[in-house]
Formats: structure tokens, sequence, C-alpha cells
């Protein structure tokens, strides 16, 4: 037979990378935005964050759970239509409820925090996590370099964030309250074109439609699918429980790591506005569309550099671009240069993709695919902790400078530097070595052939 390897992700995968795009797009946007542009019209950042903090922390325990009952649940794609459904519904009530300018607050805030607190929980589960799960299932082996495309959604929204500010804000010299809904409804349509699409036109497998996983159509359809059915039968049987992922040293490495790319990511863009408009000369709009591009090109990027070097070489150059993100953050706030901090914000938009890319990638390269939902099922929730807590911890490192914007810019920064170095020591510490070894002593006691599946990994 002769083997035909395609080197693109065919259309049924694009498919998928547009999905997951859109998902991961509404991620940003619904829970951002009210953040970094409205809060004042609800409530104020403070409660925001704590509030996106306390619906994230939910969101991993609803992660956790699901992780431990994929071996018995028939479809995530079904799954994660459900969830998304619930999110964008609450998303589009959120965007519905009219601000009153004579209080300077929506007219209903109570409503407003309920159904922020559910899109923060829904989106997150089903934009990120469970998109990712079928991401993993799809593009076992390239999984860094689809990643590095989809996530060019977290820059892209972020990019934008300066120009949906002007939309929503652009009212108010009228005296008119912001144009909220307005502004928010390309979102809203692009994430329910995502959830259509993944309804008629995504499948849990590639092979439940006559596709490969990778697209690589080396093997015949029948091996393929004998192949599928043995992975969703040994999915039942796995021996990454709980406790024996939680007992390893590289699952807890790997999720600090992915935690510190979170919260130096999108929790340093709950505070972006803030932060550039402390800076004299800078325009908000276009450092954001640099991060943009930046970003898109980053994420992309590092994905590739994620498949042909592997993960944790990928993770410790990355986390070198946040220890110079720091290191130029503080040196702006120090000289009041408007330059540096504009390339540490480019810094932070190159590793920006990459903070999602690598829950899914690290649980795909070192473990097996029959038991990657089950390992990034402890891994991503675990690094979504971090990035629960991050809107908070970066609110409050800003209120260390008394007020003044800029000296809370400097917390922010060394926090970015100190993530950076203890990064790359821990990344420096992971061993594969060690996971084939765990993976041995488990497979072992539960009667399962060894073999060398996982020598190797890069």
């Amino acid at each position: 037979m002769e083997q035909k390897k395609s080197l693109g992700f065919g259309a049924r995968g694009w498919i998928l990378i547009f999905v997951m795009f859109s998902g991961m797009v509404s991620f940003m946007v619904f829970r951002n935005y009210p953040v970094n542009i409205l809060a004042d019209f609800y409530g104020g950042a403070a409660p925001l964050g704590r509030l996106l903090t306390i619906g994230s922390i939910v969101g991993v325990v609803i992660q956790i759970v699901l992780s431990r009952m994929f071996g018995r649940i028939k479809s995530v794609k079904w799954l994660a239509v459900i969830i998304g459904i619930i999110a964008i519904v609450a998303a589009y009530c959120m965007c519905l409820i009219p601000i009153d300018m004579s209080i300077g607050q929506c007219t209903n805030l109570g409503l407003f925090k309920a159904l922020f607190f559910i899109v923060n929980v829904a989106v997150t589960t089903y934009g990120v996590f469970l998109v990712s799960v079928l991401a993993g299932q799809w593009f076992p082996r390239r999984k860094g370099t689809v990643m590095g495309v989809a996530t060019i959604a977290f820059p892209f929204a972020n990019g934008i964030t300066g120009i949906f500010a002007g939309s929503a804000m652009s009212p108010l010299a009228q005296g008119m309250p912001p144009a909220v809904f307005k502004s928010f409804l390309p979102f809203l349509i692009l994430a329910t074109v995502g959830l259509i699409v993944c309804i008629f036109a995504v499948t849990d497998y590639p092979e439940q439609v006559g596709a490969y996983r990778d697209n690589d159509k080396s093997l015949t359809p029948e091996v393929a699918k004998a192949m599928m059915e043995e992975e969703i039968e040994n999915k039942r049987t796995t021996v990454w429980t709980a406790g024996h992922t939680l007992a390893t040293r590289e699952v807890w490495f790997a999720a600090i790591v992915c935690g510190f790319l979170l919260i130096g990511s999108a929790g340093v863009m709950t505070q972006s506005n803030a932060i550039v408009s402390a800076f004299e000369g800078l325009n908000f709009t276009l450092v954001m569309l640099g991060v943009a591009v930046a970003g898109a090109i980053g994420s992309y990027a590092i994905g590739v550099l994620d498949t042909a070097v592997g993960t944790k070489k990928a993770m410790i150059v990355t986390m070198g671009i946040m220890v110079l993100a720091g290191v130029l953050g503080i040196v702006a706030v120090a000289t009041g240069a408007g330059a540096p901090l504009a390339v540490s914000f480019i810094c932070i938009a190159l590793y920006m993709g990459a903070s999602s890319n690598f829950s899914v990638s690290i649980s795909a390269q070192y473990w097996r695919r029959e038991d990657f939902p089950s390992v990034f099922g402890i891994i991503n929730p675990i690094s979504n902790i971090f990035e629960a807590c991050g809107p908070t911890i970066v609110i409050a490192l800003m209120a260390t400078g008394g007020g003044a914007a800029i000296l809370g810019a400097r917390s922010v920064f060394i926090f970015l530097l100190f993530m950076g170095v203890l990064g790359v020591i821990l990344m420096s510490l992971f061993s594969k070595k060690h996971v084939k070894a765990k993976d041995d002593k488990y497979r072992e006691a539960a009667g399962k052939p060894l073999d060398d599946a996982l020598l190797d990994r890069k």
C-alpha cells in the first residue's frame, strides 16, 4: 500500500479549527471585555475580577469531573454543543441588559452578574476545554501546529479590544449609553455560526466521517476504524487515574507553567487599557493592533516549534519570552518610555496563543492517545485555576501603585519576570523518561502489555 500523508489539515480538520477559533474568541471577548472596557457600568473591575475568578474555579471543578467521565461519555462533541448553547444564550441575554446613564450602571446589576457568571463557566468549558479535547483526538501528533492556528483567536480578540472600546464608548460623547449589544453583536454572530458548524460538521473522531487522525492517509479506512474502536475501549480502562496523574511530578510542572502563561497573558490583558494609558504618547488601539499581529505570528510559530522540537523545549523558549516581557516592562516603568512597554506587550502577544496550546500539546506529546483525555483533564483544570486567579492577581498588583497606574504596572512586570524564570526552571526539570517509567509501572500493575510507544517522544 502506498503511503499518502497530507501536509494540510484536511477540509474536516479546518472545520474543527474554525469551531475552536470561534469558541476561543468567545472565551476572550465575553469574559475579558466587560472587565477591561465596561467595568464601570457593571459594578467595577475588582468585583467583576473576583466574580471571574469564582466562575473560573467552578469551571475547573466541572472540567475535573468531566475528565473522570470521558471513558463513559459517548460523545464529547454533543456535550460541547449543549454547554455551548448555554454559553451563547447567556451571552446574548447579558449583552441585552440596558445601561441607565442616570445612575451610570446597567439597569439590573444582579442579573448581569448572574449571567456573567454563567457565561464564564460555560464558555470556559465549551470554548477552551471540550474543543481542545476534540483537537487532541483528531490531531494527536500535530496538536502543536493545530493549536497554534486555532489559538490565534487569543491575540486577535485582544488586538481588537481598542476597536471594540471605540465602538462601545463613542455614544458617551453625545450623552448616550454605551453601545454594548451593537459592539458585541459580531462576536455573538461568530459564536453562533461556530456552534452551528460544530453541530452539523464536527465529529468526535475523524474516522467517523472517513477522515484520518493527523490527516495521515497512510492507513486504510478499515484499519483506521479498528484503531479508533480500540482507542475508545482503552479510554475506559486507562491506567492514568486521577490519583496516578496527580502523583506524577511532571503533571504539576506542566500545569503550573501553563498556569503562569495564562496569568501572564489573559490576566495581564484584563488591565491592558490601564497599563498602556499610563504611558503618554502610546495609542491603546495601535498597541493592541500590534498585539493582534504579533500574537497571530507567535501563536502559529510556537505551534510549529512545538511540533518540530517537542513541547518541553518549546515551553522553555516561551517562558524565556515571558522573562523578556518582564524585563522590558520594568525598563519602561523605570524610564517612562513607551517604546519598551510596546515591545513588552508584543512579547506577551507572542506567547499569548501558546498559553492555551501547551496544556493540550504536552498531554498528547508525552502520554498515549487513549490516556490524553484523562491527563489533559487534570493539567488543564489546574492551569485554569491559575488563569481564574489571574485577573484578581493583576488587579491587586495594579493597586500597589496607590492610584498611580504606572507604579502598579511595575509590580505586574516584576511578577511576570518571576513567573518566567520559575517556569524555565520547572520545565527544565520535566522528564519524559520519568513519565515513561510511571506509565510502565501503572500498566504492569493493571496487567496491560508494556511497549516502547512513549520512547520516541521529542
